[in-house]
């Protein structure tokens, strides 16, 4: 008699006379006999109140995760649930190259090659670029991975950024540009070949040849004395002594030597009128200006959009970008990026360097200047998460809703959204049901019988019924009768003479 009673026991009752509820949790059902609790998937405990412990799920939790890398499973499923970097059915594989986060559906903002950790997205530099996106050369004097070594080109020369390579200054060779160019050759690369004569030697820079004694002239082809005068490459020298009156740029007992750095002229004994430490010419004293600087004197910086030695070069920036004057390196504005400054950041990114990620919603459009978003229609706000106003749409919800009887209008759109019983563009004609016809068009013509809708009191509406000819316009109040006969039914509406199927 028990077992008969607790078979009959209605859910969530157990016990002799089902007289006792039961305490079951989280869907469980409990035994009519003796109101032990039987848990669903992924739960335990008495009443059944507890998910499986972590590592565990499905009936009873005897199951065992499978997932990998930190992952948590589902109690119930034991679907795995992946920590930040990872994906798979297991969680066993790392974001794709350029992704990461949770569920690694972040996108990396590396540039020039630049990779990302899969779980924090932190950029790894290739070598010659640093920053926070590998956005930004190495400066002068650096090179590398994270441009941490040092360059060491000596004699002015300048070293690649990815390698260190060194590029030589005019006069100088080897592979830190240690070495004078090699006799009988000059300039970069130490390419030129000397052209003088006579046995004479040639300067390693520009190719200025040193005469030997009793020849002169740019080459050293001509003989330099005549007959009772002496000396190295005296062009006159006194007819006691022999003492050498030197010529411009020439100094020394043998008028052998160039003048020192700083003075120009006859006897070296010119001091040079140059600024920013430029050197001057050693006969005409014409300033050498350094790169940056131009003038006389070389005291005026070079004007915009020029740079190099004299200000003789055109800075190659684009977009308004800043240009050093020594070198004519390009310092990019917010919104650009490249070498000359004439590429937009990249897609979903901003700023100076293009090193802001844009945190725009719903396929906005983000300004590459100052990240402000620009939202799609039926959008508004500042990230563009909200979307338009009640009876607004459209791009900034400008637009208005022209809708009668409805649910306000689609934001992006704004095709209206009908009440039951309406239709139409505006919701603004009766939707008509014609039992056993389905619907009919313009074109059909059959006898049907119309049911007039018992919550259609809003106004008349007009029924075009066709005759043998021509076809006559007769209102029928359906609001007022419990049915109408129509013969060759081609039309309803709420508003006369307008035709809607």
């Amino acid at each position: 008699m028990l077992e008969l009673a607790a078979t009959r026991c209605e859910s969530d009752f157990w016990g002799p006379h089902c007289s006792s509820r039961c305490q079951c949790q989280n869907g469980a059902k409990c035994n009519p006999i003796t109101g032990a609790c039987v848990c669903t998937d992924g739960y335990q405990g008495w009443r059944c109140e507890e998910p499986c412990e972590p590592g565990y799920y499905g009936k009873s939790c005897q199951l065992t995760c499978q997932c990998l890398n930190g992952a948590t499973c589902h109690h119930q499923t034991g679907e795995c649930i992946c920590a930040s970097g990872y994906s798979g059915a297991f969680c066993g594989e790392q974001c794709p190259s350029g992704s990461h986060g949770q569920q690694c559906d972040q996108r990396c903002p590396c540039q020039n090659g630049g990779s990302c950790h899969h779980i924090t997205g932190e950029c790894s530099c290739p070598a010659g670029w640093m920053g926070s996106v590998c956005a930004q050369p190495c400066h002068a004097g650096k090179y590398g991975i994270n441009c941490s070594k040092d360059c060491s080109c000596r004699n002015g020369g300048l070293c690649e950024p990815v390698s260190g390579q060194c590029q030589c200054t005019a006069g100088y060779s080897g592979r830190r540009c240690q070495d004078e160019c090699p006799v009988g050759s000059y300039g970069p690369q130490c390419s030129l070949q000397c052209d003088c004569h006579n046995g004479a030697k040639c300067y390693h820079i520009n190719g200025a040849c040193l005469c030997d004694t009793g020849f002169k002239g740019n080459h050293c082809q001509e003989r330099f004395c005549p007959p009772g005068l002496y000396g190295l490459i005296c062009d006159n020298c006194h007819p006691l002594t022999g003492e050498c009156t030197c010529t411009a740029g020439w100094a020394g007992l043998y008028c052998n030597e160039t003048c020192p750095p700083g003075y120009y002229g006859d006897g070296c004994q010119l001091p040079c009128s140059c600024s920013k430490g430029a050197d001057c010419h050693r006969v005409t004293g014409v300033c050498v200006c350094p790169p940056g600087y131009m003038g006389d004197d070389c005291s005026t910086p070079c004007p915009l959009g020029l740079y190099g030695p004299s200000c003789s070069s055109t800075c190659p920036c684009h977009n308004h970008a800043a240009c050093s004057p020594i070198d004519g390196s390009c310092t990019c504005r917010e919104g650009w990026q490249g070498v000359d400054c004439s590429m937009l950041c990249s897609s979903g990114t901003w700023g100076l360097g293009c090193n802001q990620s844009c945190v725009c919603a719903n396929r906005a459009a983000c300004d590459p200047m100052d990240g402000t978003c620009t939202c799609s229609p039926g959008y508004r706000g500042e990230h563009c998460l909200l979307p338009c106003p009640d009876r607004t749409f459209g791009l900034e919800c400008r637009q208005h809703c022209e809708c009668n009887h409805a649910e306000g209008c689609d934001p992006v759109i704004g095709i209206c959204r009908c009440l039951a019983g309406w239709t139409g563009i505006h919701c603004d004609s009766v939707y008509v049901s014609l039992q056993g016809f389905g619907v009919l068009t313009a074109l059909s013509l059959a006898h049907v019988r119309m049911e007039a809708p018992a919550q259609l009191r809003t106004g008349p509406v007009f029924v075009l019924r066709g005759t043998e000819a021509p076809p006559a316009r007769e209102p029928v109040l359906l609001g007022s009768m419990v049915s109408a006969v129509c013969s060759l039914v081609l039309s309803v509406s709420t508003v006369q003479d307008r035709v809607i199927m």
